[in-house]
């Protein structure tokens, strides 16, 4: 997969979680992953079509995405529930929204599905394609997630 494709998803994942959250990031080192079990307790994937398709996915641990949305509201928030779901969708729509501004910039243009939202422990996030999928980390002071990014041609 080409990297001009990666870096505007990492770009992203800072910039939104810094103007939103006012929350610092810092990304790992892309890899490729081999499984489809999902790095965090919550996530979201949105569906991208256009001169490519796609996926992207944003997953959370519990610890990150509570201290995320804490850091948003600005109030203590306790448990993964429906106003979390909605906070990792929203986060993960802006992240796309963010990126794809950024590859149009670049003569690349894509669209977005509406975000799903999975929740629980150890769950599956399936991109449905036989295309690598590339994941990179992210650590926040409270927590760590990832963004999962695959094209197709």
């Amino acid at each position: 997969m080409d990297v001009q494709l990666i870096n505007p998803f990492i770009d992203a994942t800072v910039h939104v979680l810094k103007t939103l959250a006012s929350t610092d990031v810092q990304a790992g080192k892309p890899y490729l992953k081999n499984d489809p079990v999902a790095k965090g307790d919550v996530s979201s994937i949105i569906g991208l079509t256009g001169e490519a398709s796609g996926t992207v996915s944003v997953s959370f641990t519990e610890s990150c995405i509570l201290s995320i949305v804490q850091q948003m509201f600005g109030e203590k928030v306790e448990g993964l529930n429906e106003d979390i779901q909605d906070a990792v969708g929203e986060i993960a729509n802006m992240i796309s929204g963010h990126a794809r501004q950024k590859l149009e910039a670049m003569g690349r243009s894509l669209k977005a599905a509406i975000p799903t939202v999975i929740v629980g422990k150890n769950h599956s996030i399936s991109h449905r394609t036989h295309h690598p999928v590339i994941a990179i980390p992210f650590k926040t002071d409270g927590g760590s997630f990832t963004i999962e990014v695959c094209f197709e041609n």
